[in-house]
């Protein structure tokens, strides 16, 4: 239901767990057995978490995102901290190790590369990542949903 709303959070560095594969039952005990807000699309779901749930009305992302944004007072990080794609906390990498792991071009346009703790993938501040900061300021905190 929120796949891409979950990858924009991590993007923003904050840890989001996307169960996209788990029964509600599953998915309720996860989030409360780890102290985690609920997002989801589904009424009722949502109102099965209580104050913990919150249904986001929306199914396009940047509503979705100015909805979280505004309801949670979230700002976003500068540096990349999360893996878009397992969750996985960033660390930095020494420049050398990203030779073989990056493309060529990539490697000699940057200085900077961050590993995944949990995959092994890699990221750098290419030009993505300033289409992604363009994007996120772009996103009024104070703008009506």
């Amino acid at each position: 239901m929120l796949g891409t709303l979950a990858r924009w959070l991590r993007i923003m560095g904050y840890d989001a767990v996307y169960e996209k594969d788990r029964t509600d039952k599953e998915i309720v005990d996860r989030a409360s057995a780890e102290g985690r807000m609920l997002l989801t699309r589904d009424k009722e779901l949502a109102a099965r978490m209580g104050e913990m749930g919150s249904f986001i009305a929306s199914d396009q992302l940047e509503e979705q995102l100015r909805q979280v944004w505004h309801a949670f007072s979230l700002r976003p990080d500068q540096d990349l901290t999360r893996c878009t794609i397992c969750n996985g906390e960033l660390d930095p990498m020494p420049v050398e190790d990203a030779e073989d792991k990056v493309p060529e071009g990539v490697f000699l346009l940057n200085h900077a590369f961050f590993r995944c703790r949990s995959c092994g993938k890699v990221y750098w501040h290419g030009t993505h990542w300033l289409k992604i900061k363009q994007r996120l300021a772009d996103l009024d905190p104070d703008q009506s949903l």
